[in-house]
């Protein structure tokens, strides 16, 4: 019998192969980076072949250290960065162009043009989006105006398009030899361009985008028992393995961390920051700037939705301190300069990049420090940075409990970022709720391989994934209510500060 299931987690910085038994817990894992392209000002690129090579490596780098073989892997899952939007040739396997990132404003025009007399809410009643650079039907839009021949390869049936996840399970099941060509429910959610009820291809979108729909993968379940696909003998398994979990790196989280009942919620503090909150079988509209979307499909049972916050930049701000300032050697040293300083010193840091995401969907907005002064140093800049993440995370909190009626009683996290003792600590005084880590942290690829195990049985039901999470840490609130009142109203005042920039 099989031991183990593995999940591939393709990320926006890098790509891993993570490998967990039965409890949940990692055996063996392997991880590699990927280049990240700037052609200019705003565009953000990916090369899928260099992600394809990488997720190869990752994958044998893992069984290598696992010492195992095929057997005993019982399923592939698969999480991925949502949105980027990747289109390829079917017959030679060469993509047309470069990923272009779910963080890319290029197609800020568009989206305008788009939105016609109707503005950004022109789909949000089939999609549960607005309209905005952050999705993927704008992107393959922009790519079928502007890469020569595409077009017309598109209506023949010759050039395929998916998020990252469709790339990586079409190379995976065979490429130009058969690979399957499907994407799960949570990743067609997020390209615009899915009705969320009955989770089909919008025909009237599909017209308004000028998409054909040939080039558009077949949408399965999240955790499907009939199986997407299989991994082949030559591939980077070197074996026969069902590929049969896929989830779009935030639902995969929430499912990580094993939040099935309406009314759980989950954060991640990743390269941007996101909240989902289950909300059942029901088909949240948000009045308040979250996004509705779908959380889950599990095979032939009821899809389940959840209310979404999206922060475009968290951890991918402690980068640009490192990498585009060189105030730091690496990420994790953010925090040791930030203790170096009692308080932020009076300054703000709003971190708008690509725009403002959730709750505010500006994409004329860019980012800005506010309240400069002779006093301020480094270690000022570092903690500002970190309470930019808590700040934008009460944002979206506050517009979930607004949408949702529900008054969260503690919140889930997980990321990168939630080693980082500061912020978490920040984030509950920020909150006023208690701040919980999970014992196994790296919820994002167990929610992939949650989702294939319970494909083929290697777990059972829910609740053996629920008896697998258990608390690592938790941050109780201070009793001093500055963070979240003084310094959060002062905050709201530095983000207006960023509108109309562009």
């Amino acid at each position: 019998m099989s031991k183990f299931v593995a999940a591939i987690d393709q990320g926006t910085t890098s790509t891993r192969c993570m490998i967990f038994n039965h409890r949940g817990e990692t055996v063996s894992a392997h991880q590699l980076e990927h280049t990240q392209i700037y052609p200019q000002a705003g565009w953000v690129e990916h090369d899928p072949l260099e992600i394809w090579q990488q997720t190869q490596r990752v994958v044998q780098g893992a069984l290598e250290k696992l010492g195992g073989q095929a057997q005993d892997i019982a399923a592939v899952g698969i999480t991925n960065q949502r949105e980027t939007t990747v289109v390829w040739n079917r017959k030679t396997g060469k993509p047309y162009y470069n990923a272009i990132v779910w963080q890319d404003t290029r197609t800020d025009r568009l989206c305008a043009q788009l939105g016609e007399s109707d503005g950004p809410d022109r789909f949000r009643a089939q999609v549960g989006l607005p309209l905005s650079t952050y999705f993927s039907g704008p992107k393959l839009r922009w790519l079928l105006d502007n890469v020569p021949g595409l077009r017309e390869d598109a209506v023949r049936g010759d050039a395929l398009f998916g998020n990252i996840d469709a790339w990586l399970l079409w190379n995976l099941t065979g490429g130009v030899d058969g690979g399957v060509h499907v994407t799960d429910v949570t990743n067609a959610s997020r390209t615009m361009l899915m009705a969320l009820a009955g989770a089909h291809w919008d025909d009237e979108i599909l017209a308004a985008m000028e998409i054909p729909r040939a080039m558009l993968p077949t949408i399965r379940p999240s955790s499907d028992p009939a199986i997407y696909g299989y991994t082949l003998t030559d591939g980077p398994f070197g074996g026969r393995i069902p590929i049969c979990g896929d989830l779009g790196d935030q639902q995969a989280a929430t499912v990580g961390q094993t939040c099935f009942a309406a009314g759980e919620a989950k954060n991640t503090y990743g390269t941007g920051c996101f909240m989902l909150l289950n909300t059942g079988t029901d088909i949240v509209p948000s009045q308040h700037g979250l996004l509705t979307t779908t959380c889950y499909k599990f095979g032939d049972a009821p899809t389940v939705y959840a209310l979404e916050g999206s922060i475009a930049i968290s951890g991918a701000l402690v980068q640009w301190l490192r990498d585009n300032l060189r105030m730091i050697d690496a990420a994790a040293d953010i925090e040791n300069l930030a203790y170096t300083v009692d308080d932020n010193g009076g300054i703000y840091f709003v971190p708008a990049f690509s725009g403002l995401y959730a709750p505010y969907w500006r994409n004329d907005a860019r980012g800005v420090i506010v309240g400069l002064t002779r006093f301020i140093n480094r270690g000022h800049i570092a903690r500002a940075a970190l309470e930019a993440t808590a700040f934008q995370t009460r944002e979206v909190l506050d517009a979930m409990q607004q949408d949702a009626g529900i008054e969260l009683q503690a919140l889930k996290v997980d990321g990168g970022m939630v080693r980082n003792e500061l912020l978490m600590q920040f984030q509950a005084d920020v909150l006023g709720v208690p701040v919980i880590r999970p014992r196994i942290s790296e919820t994002t690829a167990l929610g992939a391989a949650y989702a294939a195990g319970l494909a083929v049985g290697f777990w059972k039901n829910t609740d053996e994934m629920r008896a697998n999470w258990g608390i690592d840490k938790t941050w109780q609130p201070a009793a001093d209510d500055t963070a979240r009142t003084k310094l959060y109203a002062a905050w709201k005042k530095a983000v207006t500060r960023t509108f109309d920039w562009v």
